[in-house]
């Protein structure tokens, strides 16, 4: 079977030594049933062991050999091309692990021979800023310290600290006297330790150290992540080689890029790794602030689809909640004596500034050194404020010079003691060929990941469907004529760019945000639930946190007692407001495990608790199927994340890289095909009920992407469908070329218009005479297998079982009921 050059649809895996990739190949079948077009899978080559993520790449010649080795990726293509699948592959040209020196030839090279390594480099290093040192800040305490205590210590040609190993350098180790017995006193061997340290390449520090002087670019602010120059051609050459081997050899059909706005040149890396690859294609993670486009002309197909998941978060949100979720947030806020913060703007400003006047304050300094001598006054203080202001992730210039100039304007309006300061700067931060304008545009987005994504979504608290990666939590809600206008642009610009709803990287999975969105249609309800579950088991004495708490309890329910610990305990110590990292607060982090606690161990919280999500389940279950349907449908290729055909309830990572049960998915879906196998009307009895099982969304699912791959003419095109009636409002409706797409929005409303309870389908009266206007002819709801022919379709008939419908014509219907030969004898 001839695949196209880009999929119709993925399906990402989370490749470690428990999940290889031949147990990837062995799901092949499983996921040509689901009706997946290409097998996406996270990065391969050789990582730290025991890495259970892979972005940090130890070794760039070779496939991991926990995760299957080069015979699982051969493996796993023959599996997914003899199907008629595609293999995409996510890669990391960013950075490289450093964690375990000897398990990364390159840097262990780097530490040995510093500047005389031939991988020297590859690393982004400021050898004159630690007297031509390397700093790896690693130490609990002083360094004699350590070396009287015997922590320190040299063993053969290695330089040793606890587990710590480091190599020495050729001939340094002849400071260290061999001695026969223990008469030499400890402060001598001491010396000598300290003695060859001191004349080493590398200098061992204290891990705080880190944030204002370290000398080496990171991913972030990950100390054992280590940036590499992929702007130099013989780097690119040597961290490609074997991925471009993969796609040449016809093991892997496209690519996904990690972090490209960590890159000094994100446009010309495109364009190498283009002319490398043939022009295969290429995806990028690029997350896109408020209307920000992807440079056009970067040579890539799109996004991995944050701007997507956006949209259908959005659009779900009931907008009359914003105003009695603020207020709830101020009462919390002033009853626990926890500061506003004002407008997101103010806070997210609040944050990235301190982000780069702490963690990332080594970045700042070395700008503050690359700059002309002398640098202006106050350069460094300019420069953080310029960081804090930038409005997007980067600019690539000459490109989006106006991102710089409105840091400027905001910056002066901020600091204006500073205007001259950043007056000098602007000529030279605005010049494409300086080199710390380059490092500038690198280090904007660092602190931008870490001030908003890490940090302010962990204390805007509202509503934590909000606060997703990607999305803009100041916009809490978007009409249907805006979420219309996206698709149309994405479809007009990027119709090969990915969609998605949960990833690696997402702070809750879909179906916990699917639950939070119904908060926004029973504001005053939540208010009072809140307060009694804070009376009930206690406070944290951080209200908005207390918020955040309960909503990831309510959202995730059921869940384990480990997971929600160990989601409290990130999350709040990214907010630092109560606690940090570096300075946890034990008695507020012991409030905080206590009411997790009382929640599983307290009959009345844990009956509150109960009730309540019993109550909302239903109206998350309608949002739920709503936001699947629309990402599965809407322009793009659209991706499920591991496990997410089921109800997808993970919090922030690891806990959304937990394993899952796929031999429960197979079975599951099996047993769906032979229950609505056949031609004609399915019998309603036979359809999976909206339930905690979650069959009716592996439905959905499954119907969804077989009409993709199998039909993918009936998804050329985008027009918005006229709805009239009483509860227009409640329906987001669109065609795609053939294939019709029905979603319920805002459910307990809609449920209300009856008098009725949130339920996953709104009773018929709900609808009243609301009609989905269309051609009249024959067409069928692929999920239900029923047959209209009008040109008006009553939505109280069409939503009778599910809160949503897909439309297909009639031969449509046969690529949507079972495998891909089905397909293949309909089409023909």
């Amino acid at each position: 079977m001839t695949r196209a050059r880009e999929p119709r649809s993925t399906y990402r895996l989370q490749i470690r030594s428990g999940f290889t990739l031949a147990d990837a190949a062995g799901l092949v079948d499983y996921l040509d049933a689901l009706g997946v077009d290409w097998v996406y899978v996270s990065p391969l080559l050789g990582a730290r062991a025991g890495s259970d993520h892979g972005y940090d790449v130890v070794a760039h010649d070779e496939v991991d050999a926990a995760r299957g080795g080069a015979a699982g990726l051969q493996l796993l293509s023959d599996a997914a091309h003899a199907a008629g699948l595609g293999v995409l592959a996510d890669i990391v040209p960013n950075h490289v692990g450093v964690a375990v020196p000897a398990e990364n030839a390159w840097w262990w090279s780097l530490l040995q021979l510093g500047p005389e390594s031939p991988h020297a480099a590859a690393f982004d290093v400021d050898w004159d800023a630690a007297g031509g040192r390397l700093r790896i800040p690693v130490l609990g305490g002083a360094l004699e310290e350590a070396a009287a205590s015997g922590d320190l210590r040299v063993e053969g040609d290695e330089l040793r600290y606890f587990e710590h190993r480091f190599p020495l350098a050729p001939g340094t180790a002849d400071a260290v006297a061999t001695r026969a017995d223990d008469a030499e006193p400890a402060g001598a061997a001491a010396s000598d330790v300290l003695a060859v340290h001191a004349r080493q390449h590398y200098e061992l520090v204290h891990w705080r150290r880190a944030d204002a002087e370290l000398n080496y670019r990171r991913f972030f602010a990950v100390n054992e992540l280590a940036g590499i120059r992929v702007e130099d051609p013989a780097v690119f050459d040597a961290s490609h080689a074997e991925i471009v081997r993969w796609v040449q050899g016809g093991l892997v059909d496209g690519l996904r890029v990690d972090h490209p706005d960590g890159l000094a040149a994100p446009g010309a890396y495109l364009d190498r790794l283009a002319d490398a690859t043939g022009g295969a294609y290429v995806l990028v993670e690029k997350i896109l602030e408020g209307d920000e486009a992807l440079p056009p002309f970067w040579r890539t197909d799109g996004t991995t689809g944050y701007d997507a998941l956006a949209d259908v978060d959005r659009v779900l949100v009931d907008p009359r909640g914003e105003a009695p979720l603020d207020e709830l947030d101020a009462r919390l806020r002033a009853d626990t004596g926890i500061a506003g913060y004002g407008t997101w703007h103010d806070l997210i400003h609040g944050t990235k500034r301190g982000i780069a006047d702490g963690i990332l304050r080594s970045e700042v300094l070395r700008l503050e050194r690359m700059l002309p001598q002398p640098a202006p006054p106050d350069a460094a203080d300019a420069i953080a404020e310029l960081l804090a202001c930038f409005p997007v992730y980067r600019s690539y210039l000459p490109a989006g010079r106006e991102h710089l100039e409105e840091s400027a304007a905001l910056a002066r309006r901020h600091r204006p003691e500073l205007s001259d300061a950043i007056e000098a700067l602007m000529p030279v931060l605005g010049d494409p060929d300086s080199p710390v304008a380059v490092r500038f545009q690198q280090t904007s987005g660092m602190v931008m990941a870490k001030g908003v994504e890490d940090t302010a979504f962990y204390r805007c608290t509202r509503l934590g469907s909000l606060t997703e990666v990607g999305g803009d939590p100041s916009q809490f809600a978007i009409a249907r004529d805006a979420f219309h206008d996206r698709q149309l642009r994405r479809l007009g610009t990027l119709p090969h760019s990915m969609t998605t709803l949960s990833t690696h990287d997402t702070k809750r999975g879909e179906d916990v945000r699917a639950r939070l969105d119904v908060l926004a249609e029973v504001p005053e309800r939540w208010a009072e639930v809140l307060e009694r579950f804070r009376a009930m088991a206690g406070s944290t004495g951080d209200g908005p946190f207390d918020a955040l708490l309960w909503q990831a309890i309510v959202g995730a329910w059921p869940a384990s007692r480990e997971r929600l610990h160990a989601y409290a305990e990130k999350a709040a110590r990214e907010a630092s407001v109560s606690t940090t990292w570096y300075e946890p607060d034990a008695a507020f982090e012991g409030r905080m495990h206590e009411v997790i606690d009382r929640a599983f161990d307290d009959r009345a919280v844990r009956a509150e608790l109960d009730g309540f999500v019993a109550w909302i389940a239903p109206a998350g279950w309608s949002n739920g199927l709503s936001a699947k349907l629309l990402q599965l449908t809407m322009p793009g290729v659209p991706d499920v994340y591991q496990g997410s055909e089921l109800w997808e309830t993970s919090l922030v990572d690891p806990d959304n890289r937990r394993v899952v049960d796929f031999d429960e998915r197979r079975r599951m879906l099996r047993d769906l095909d032979a229950a609505l196998d056949g031609d004609g009307d399915v019998d309603a009895a036979r359809l999976p009920p909206v339930d905690e099982t979650a069959a009716a969304k592996l439905l959905v699912t499954s119907r969804a992407l077989r009409l993709r791959r199998d039909r993918p003419e009936l998804f050329a095109r985008y027009v918005p469908m006229v709805v009239t009636g009483a509860a227009a409002e409640h329906v987001l409706a669109f065609d795609r070329g053939g294939a019709v797409t029905v979603a319920t929005r805002l459910p307990v409303g809609l449920a209300a218009r009856a008098g009725a309870e949130p339920a996953a389908s709104a009773p018929a009266e709900a609808w009243k005479d609301t009609l989905l206007m269309r051609r009249a002819g024959p067409t069928v709801d692929v999920l239900t297998g029923r047959r209209f022919e009008a040109g008006a379709i009553p939505l109280a008939e069409l939503l009778a079982h599910y809160p949503v419908a897909l439309l297909a014509d009639v031969d449509a219907r046969a690529g949507s009921r079972g495998g891909r030969h089905v397909a293949d004898e309909g089409a023909r």
